[in-house]
C-alpha cells in the first residue's frame, strides 16, 4: 500500500525547487540525523552496562517526539481572498490540477486539516455539523472514529480526488432555530437576512471539521497545513481561539488587492491574529488585477508598494512581513511549468520567509530541547565512564604495588580498600534513607496537580454559572482557577525548593566523602504552567469584552467556550504532572548510576586484590585482565566523545542566544516544542481517528 502511494504521487519537474520544499526536506533530514545520534547513544548504554529503564525509557520518548514533530501552518481570512488557492500553490502545485476546492465566492466551509498519517490510507475524514449540539471537543471527537464520516481518496486518479473533495464544500439550508442552536446565525450579515427573508432558511456547512489524510511528500515530513472558513464560522467554534490558531507555528493572514483591508478582515486580524500568533505573515493576494496592460510594470510595482505600505499602516506591522502575490497565477506557473510568470507572481518571496523564519526557528526550539537534554545524559554517562577509568587506573597501580613489594605491604592497601568500600556503603545507606525521604515529598507534590481535584473544580464553577452562562460567569471562573493555578504553583515551587535542598545534600555527601563530581540538583521551573493559565485568562477576557459575541447565540457560544476551555486546562495540568514528573525522576537520577557504578567497581576492585595477595599467579591474571579492562574503558570513552560531537553537531541554535521558545530548564517537556505559551494539545496534534 506504501509503495503504491509512493509511486502515485506526482512529482514537479521543470522548476527550481521552492526554498520552502527544500527546507522542509532538509528539516526532515535533520531529524532522522539526531534520531540516528540518540540510536547510538542508547546502543552504547547497552554494550557499556549503563542502561537503566527510566534513562530507556525517556530517550524513547524523544525520539517519538523527533518522529511525530510537525511544522504547522494555519491560513486565515474572510472568504473570497484566495487563502485556499494560496494552499494550492504554495503546497499542491504538483498534483498539476486544484487539489483544494477553488472557484469565486465562498469555498472553505469548515476548518480542514491536511496531513499524513502513515498508519491509515488515503482518505477525507467529515465530522458532521450536528456534534455542534454537544458538549464534546474536537480533540475528544478525534478519538471517536465511527462519528466521522470517511471517504477513501484514490490518489491515482485526479479526476476522482477532485469529486472527492468536494465534499468540503457541501452547504445546506436550515430553519432559523436550527441555525442558531448550532451557533451559526449572525443577525448583521446581509446575506443571511436576505436568503432568510426569501426563503425562510439559512445557509450553513454540512460537516464541522475535515481531516484529509494525504501522502504528500511535505506531508509526509511532517507539514500540516489548516484551511479555515470565514469569520462567521471561525466565531462559532471557540477551540479554533483556545488551541488550532495559538499552537500553529505561522499563521498566514490573506487580504486582497481587490478589496483592501475590510472591516471582517480587521476582526479577523484582532481577534485570532495579531496577539495569538507567535510568527505572522500577512499576504496581499489577488495583484494580478493590476496587471491589466494599461500601466508599466514599474507603474503596476508602485502601485503595489503602495497597497503593501497601507496594508502595513493598517494592521500596525512591519510591511517586510507583508507579502503581494498572485495564488492564482503562482499556481498556473507551476502547473505549466513557466518560470517569469513564476516569478511574477511574487510567491517566491513569500516562500523564502516561510523557509527562514519558520523552519529556522523550529530548528532553534527543537534543536535546542532535544540536544540538551540528550548532551546532559551523555555528560552525565561520562562522568560515569571516567570514574571507572579512575577506579581501574587506581586498581592496577595497587596490583603493581603488591607485584613490587612483600606481603604486608599488599595487607595494608588491602585493608585500605575494604575500609572505604565500609564507607561506602554507610553513604549508600544514607542516600537510600534520602531518597525514600525525596519520595514521600515527591507524591505530596504531585497531589497538587492531581486531575480529580480539577474535574471537582471545573465542574462546580460549571454549576456555580447554571443555566445562565454569561460572559461575566466565565470571567469569573477563569479569574478563580487563574488565581488557584498560581496558589498550586507557588506551593509546588517551595515543596521542590524542600526536594532539591535533600538531593543538594547527597550530591555534596559523595562528593565530599567519595571524590564524585561535584554537582547540584537542577530547579524546578513552574513558569511554563503559570504563563499557559495566565494566557488562557487573557483569551477569555478577550472573547467576555468583545462586544461581536452579542451577534452570536450567546448561551450556546459562551458554553462551548467553556468546554474548550476546560480541555485546554486539563491539558495544561497534565503537562505540568509531567513536566514535574520528569524533574522528580531527574533531581537524583544523575547520582544513582554513578552509585551503582562506582560500588560495583570497589566489590571488582576488592575482589581483585584479595585473589592476588593469596596468589601470584592470580597477580598476574588481574593485572592483564585490569589492563585489557582499561583499554576498553578508553575506547568506550572515546566512543561516547565521538556521540556528543556529532550531537553538538546536530545543534541548530547559538547557545549565546536567549531562548525563543518557552524551554525553561535542561528536561524537555512536550510544551517546549511550541513556540507559543498555549498547550500542546491542539486538535491537530491530538489523537487522529480511525
Amino acid at each position: 500500500m506504501s509503495t503504491q502511494i509512493t509511486d502515485s504521487v506526482p512529482n514537479q519537474q521543470g522548476l527550481v525547487a521552492s526554498s520552502l520544499n527544500t527546507k522542509i526536506s532538509e528539516y526532515s533530514e535533520w531529524r532522522e540525523t539526531l534520531t540516528a545520534t540518540i540510536d547510538e547513544y542508547i546502543d552504547w548504554l547497552g554494550y557499556s552496562d549503563s542502561l537503566d529503564a527510566i534513562q530507556e525509557l525517556r530517550l524513547y520518548d524523544i525520539k517519538e517526539i523527533l518522529k511525530k514533530d510537525q511544522l504547522v501552518m494555519a491560513f486565515l481570512a474572510e472568504f473570497s481572498r484566495g487563502k485556499t488557492e494560496t494552499i494550492n500553490a504554495l503546497f499542491f502545485s504538483d498534483f498539476n490540477q486544484r487539489l483544494l476546492p477553488s472557484a469565486p465566492g465562498r469555498t472553505t466551509m469548515c476548518p480542514t486539516e491536511i496531513f499524513w498519517d502513515s498508519r491509515e490510507e488515503a482518505c477525507i475524514k467529515l465530522l458532521p455539523i450536528e456534534t455542534r449540539q454537544t458538549d464534546d471537543t474536537l480533540t475528544y471527537l478525534k478519538t471517536t472514529p465511527d462519528i466521522w464520516h470517511k471517504i477513501r481518496l484514490d490518489i491515482t486518479s485526479p479526476d476522482a480526488m477532485k469529486e472527492a473533495l468536494k465534499a468540503l464544500v457541501q452547504k445546506r439550508e436550515v430553519d432559523l432555530e436550527t441555525a442558531k442552536s448550532l451557533g451559526f446565525w449572525n443577525e448583521n450579515d446581509p446575506g443571511m437576512r436576505r436568503l432568510l427573508a426569501e426563503k425562510g432558511t439559512v445557509e450553513i456547512p454540512v460537516w464541522r471539521h475535515a481531516l484529509i489524510n494525504y501522502p504528500h511528500p511535505l506531508l509526509r515530513n511532517g507539514l500540516v497545513v489548516i484551511d479555515t472558513p470565514g469569520l462567521n464560522t471561525m466565531g462559532a467554534e471557540p477551540e479554533l481561539t483556545l488551541s488550532i490558531i495559538p499552537n500553529a507555528h505561522a499563521v498566514l493572514f490573506l487580504t486582497a488587492t481587490d478589496t483592501g483591508i475590510t472591516k471582517s478582515d480587521m476582526q479577523i486580524w484582532s481577534e485570532y491574529v495579531q496577539k495569538r500568533a507567535a510568527h505572522k505573515l500577512v499576504v496581499l493576494n489577488k495583484i494580478d488585477i493590476l496587471w491589466d496592460g494599461l500601466e508599466s510594470e514599474a507603474e503596476v510595482e508602485a502601485l503595489i508598494q503602495k497597497q503593501i505600505q497601507n496594508t502595513a499602516r493598517e494592521l500596525g506591522l512591519d510591511a517586510r512581513n507583508i507579502f503581494a502575490m498572485s495564488a492564482q497565477k503562482a499556481l498556473v506557473a507551476k502547473i505549466r511549468k513557466d518560470a517569469a510568470l513564476l516569478k511574477r507572481s511574487g510567491i517566491g518571496m513569500l516562500e523564502d520567509a516561510l523557509a527562514n523564519q519558520l523552519i529556522e526557528s523550529k530548528h532553534e526550539i527543537l534543536g535546542r530541547a532535544v540536544v540538551t537534554e540528550c548532551s546532559n545524559m551523555i555528560r552525565s554517562s561520562r562522568k560515569i565512564a571516567q570514574m571507572r577509568i579512575t577506579t581501574i587506573k587506581s586498581q592496577l597501580a595497587e596490583l603493581k604495588e603488591i607485584q613490587n613489594q612483600n606481603r604486608d605491604a599488599s595487607k595494608e592497601i588491602l585493608a585500605n580498600v575494604v575500609a572505604e568500600r565500609k564507607r561506602y556503603e554507610a553513604s549508600v545507606l544514607t542516600f537510600n534513607q534520602g531518597s525514600e525521604k525525596i519520595k514521600r515529598l515527591s507524591d505530596k507534590l504531585l497531589r497538587h496537580l492531581s486531575l480529580g481535584f480539577l474535574d471537582t473544580t471545573l465542574e462546580q464553577a460549571k454549576q456555580d454559572m447554571g443555566d445562565s452562562w454569561t460572559t461575566v460567569g466565565l470571567n469569573r471562573s477563569i479569574r478563580e482557577l487563574t488565581r488557584l493555578a498560581i496558589n498550586l504553583a507557588e506551593e509546588i515551587q517551595v515543596e521542590s525548593g524542600t526536594i532539591k535542598k535533600h538531593a543538594d545534600d547527597l550530591y555534596h555527601l559523595f562528593w565530599s566523602k567519595h571524590s564524585f563530581e561535584k554537582t547540584e540538583a537542577i530547579e524546578l521551573n513552574m513558569n511554563n504552567f503559570i504563563q499557559n493559565m495566565q494566557a488562557l485568562e487573557k483569551i477569555t477576557n478577550d472573547f467576555c469584552t468583545d462586544p461581536v459575541n452579542v451577534l452570536t447565540e450567546k448561551r450556546f457560544l459562551i458554553r462551548k467556550f467553556y468546554l474548550g476551555l476546560g480541555a485546554q486546562i486539563q491539558a495544561n495540568f497534565e503537562q505540568a504532572n509531567l513536566d514535574c514528573n520528569l524533574w522528580l525522576n531527574a533531581v537524583i537520577g544523575e547520582l544513582k548510576p554513578q552509585i551503582s557504578s562506582h560500588k560495583k567497581s570497589l566489590d571488582k576492585r576488592a575482589e581483585s586484590l584479595m585473589e592476588s595477595h593469596d596468589s601470584a599467579d592470580k597477580l598476574i591474571k588481574n593485572l592483564e585482565s585490569s589492563e585489557k579492562d582499561f583499554s576498553k574503558l578508553l575506547q568506550q570513552s572515546n566512543q561516547l566523545d565521538a556521540i556528543l560531537l556529532k550531537l553538538m553537531r546536530c545543534a541548530k541554535f547559538d547557545a549565546n542566544k536567549p531562548n525563543p521558545g518557552t524551554l525553561n530548564s535542561t528536561k524537555i517537556g512536550a510544551t517546549d516544542f511550541n513556540q507559543t505559551v498555549l498547550l500542546h494539545d491542539a486538535p491537530y496534534i491530538g489523537g487522529k481517528s480511525s
